[in-house]
């Protein structure tokens, strides 16, 4: 089964590594927006509540509005897509095969083998059609690798013939100029999962969606079970997915963020591959020494221990970027 998923966002582990390194830290590891959503302030019984049915309704039909989803029947809510990910992988029943789409976000195959299949991780979007539990990560953590949407929806169709399912994680969409499927899934035989936290910059908060037919939605409903989200993950939600002018403004942000910190590596020779306007993809030589450059500044970002020449970087915030072009600027080819 192998051993705990490392992930980004310990900086435990950075102050292990690097003990010496100048705090505060600047934690590039995550693929989480620096520039949190302006929530208005919460009523002063948020937290001594229990979330309001009526209030988990408007977060679905604002979820609705805003992933293309055909109606907040098609929506659940849980806390966080983590938290989803294992319900989703046992909606089959059947086990059987499991085919993940790599190098990708390694829960999903943790979720799956948890849920009694036989994974595979393949590199080719075709092969999915070998597995009865399909799953693609579009745009891709780390890679921002995007299969077409024509090619997910034929996917989507010929596993629906056999009785299987293709779960498209849109974790980065937000962030990103692909295009959802979230609209199609009336059609069966496909599952969306869209993330609140990262593009909002509330990872925190823990909210996440599976967009889906509505029967499907309802057996994950049935395992969620009453309040699965708490009562200021619900006002928050609601708020914030239907702000279109902060999305417009923030998907802009973001990219000129992203365009500076490609110009910052290209300066050192590194160049950038891929990735989102959340997260930047390197892929070089002499990523380790990069990683340990960063380190011994304060700058924690994201290794991969089976791909030694990857390295993935969130967005600095406003008052970081100082500090990140001093820390690159000791690193020499």
């Amino acid at each position: 089964m192998g051993g705990k998923i490392e992930h980004g966002g310990n900086l435990a582990r950075a102050r292990a590594l690097f003990p010496h390194a100048p705090e505060p830290w600047i934690d590039l590891s995550t693929g989480i927006n620096p520039n949190s959503y302006p929530h208005s302030p919460l009523p002063g019984n948020a937290f001594s509540r229990l979330p309001d049915p009526e209030d988990l309704g408007r977060l679905k039909e604002a979820a609705a509005r805003s992933y293309g989803a055909p109606s907040a029947a098609h929506v659940a809510a849980g806390p966080g897509t983590q938290i989803l990910l294992p319900i989703v992988a046992r909606l089959l029943k059947n086990g059987g095969k499991a085919a993940i789409l790599s190098p990708t976000y390694a829960e999903h195959a943790r979720a799956a083998r948890l849920a009694g299949y036989d994974v595979r991780e393949v590199n080719d979007p075709e092969r999915l059609l070998e597995a009865d539990l399909a799953v693609t990560v579009n745009p891709n953590n780390p890679t921002g690798r995007i299969v077409p949407r024509p090619q997910l929806l034929e996917l989507a169709a010929r596993l629906r013939e056999k009785g299987g399912l293709l779960v498209v994680d849109e974790a980065f969409q937000d962030a990103s100029d692909s295009e959802s499927v979230a609209d199609a899934v009336d059609s069966g035989g496909l599952l969306v999962l869209r993330s609140f936290g990262k593009f909002y910059g509330m990872a925190g908060v823990r909210l996440g969606f599976a967009i889906s037919h509505p029967g499907l939605i309802a057996r994950i409903e049935d395992e969620l079970g009453p309040w699965s989200v708490s009562g200021p993950a619900l006002r928050i939600g609601s708020e914030a997915l239907v702000d279109k002018e902060w999305k417009r403004a923030m998907r802009e942000r973001l990219h000129r963020s992203a365009v500076r910190l490609d110009a910052l590596f290209e300066q050192r020779g590194i160049s950038v591959v891929g990735g989102t306007s959340l997260f930047r993809f390197v892929r070089h030589a002499e990523a380790q020494r990069i990683f340990h450059t960063l380190g011994q500044e304060g700058v924690f970002v994201r290794r991969f221990a089976d791909r030694p020449e990857e390295l993935r970087l969130g967005l600095p915030a406003d008052d970081q970027w100082g500090r990140v072009e001093t820390a690159l600027a000791k690193f020499t080819c």
